[in-house]
């Protein structure tokens, strides 16, 4: 099993730190190192600082949002940072949620699996350097009855092939990622559940491309924390928890609310989004049970943490990426050590 780092979002008071943390997941040998976009920082420019600052390390956007640029777009993106890396680029995708789709980028949410099938189909078509023609639901290119006429990427990528993940929680999300893209990216991820909630899923769709599973990236993030009190880690992360489990979404269209519930949390799912979406957040976190967040992240000692990582694999997990906690430098960078030392210890390196 291979290790990750996610950076999460620039601009989250952490930047100058990130990139020291990025620069020793290079030296401590990590395979990728992933930035993500909300409505605040953009992944593409981060990447291509920290490529400039890293020799060897993939970097990869978690993700890039579909709603935020045209799919020809993001195929000159990857094709340019793959130049640039040297080879080192991993396109990460995903629909976004309803709420920034449509309040930050003006774009309906509706149809999220033919419009990500559509997006994929044009990006590889584009990257692959052919004359781009599409006919869809979503997008026609070039438009009929214009000026437009069928034109060629212009920069040659390092690799013929990027490869392409999409972050997917629901099952039709995952069965379609199986189906058409090389990776999936998973969040709140629990091993105990992992079969039931996205590998059957993967599987399903892979199977109905006349593929397996092998080469096909399972790749969940995890947040990653060191101590003995497991108790006081897992408080750490109830906020964290809260927010995905009660905020993200609406009411009706929360997708961490849905996993929760299909993990066997469907009471405490119900009271974290009550909660959260009335305004009393500090009750929300209170009310996510630690036995979630547990499953849903690594908390305590190496060893434990190297159990943990055994069930990962065990379970399908193919590269695993950490979300070092702390709140200093040193202690961030002494959890991604931790991380290559929980994975020798578990026989996974």
């Amino acid at each position: 099993m291979r290790l990750g780092i996610n950076l999460g979002y620039w601009g989250a008071g952490m930047d100058g730190d990130n990139l020291a943390v990025a620069q020793e997941a290079d030296r401590l040998g990590y395979d990728v190192c992933w930035a993500a976009e909300a409505y605040g920082s953009d992944a593409p420019t981060v990447l291509s600082f920290v490529a400039a600052r890293t020799e060897r390390i993939d970097i990869g956007s978690a993700i890039m949002q579909i709603p935020a640029r045209q799919p020809a777009m993001t195929a000159m993106t990857a094709a340019t940072l793959d130049s640039l890396s040297g080879g080192r680029f991993r396109l990460g995708l995903g629909v976004s949620g309803p709420q920034v789709s449509e309040g930050w980028y003006g774009v309906k949410f509706d149809k999220p699996l033919a419009r990500t099938r559509e997006y994929v189909e044009i990006v590889r078509r584009a990257m692959s350097r052919e004359r781009l023609t599409y006919e869809g639901e979503h997008w026609t290119l070039p438009l009929p009855d214009g000026p437009g006429k069928p034109i060629k990427l212009t920069v040659h990528p390092t690799r013929p092939y990027i490869p392409l993940y999409i972050a997917a929680i629901g099952p039709k999300n995952l069965e379609q990622t199986g189906e058409i893209a090389d990776g999936a990216l998973l969040i709140f991820p629990a091993a105990e559940h992992l079969e039931e909630t996205a590998l059957c899923h993967l599987r399903a769709g892979r199977e109905k491309a006349g593929l397996t599973m092998d080469g096909f990236d399972v790749h969940p993030t995890l947040p990653l924390a060191l101590g003995d009190d497991i108790d006081a880690l897992a408080d750490v992360f109830r906020p964290y928890t809260a927010l995905y489990v009660g905020g993200m979404g609406s009411r009706k269209q929360n997708f961490y609310n849905q996993l929760a519930q299909r993990m066997g949390y469907e009471k405490a799912a119900a009271e974290i989004q009550e909660k959260y979406l009335s305004g009393d957040k500090a009750g929300a976190a209170a009310a996510v049970p630690r036995q979630l967040i547990d499953q849903t992240t690594l908390l305590g000692s190496v060893e434990r943490v190297a159990d943990r990582m055994k069930a990962y694999a065990a379970a399908g997990v193919t590269t695993l990426t950490l979300a070092p906690a702390g709140f200093t430098l040193d202690e961030r960078i002494a959890a991604l050590r931790a991380g290559v030392e929980a994975l020798e210890r578990a026989g996974l390196a």
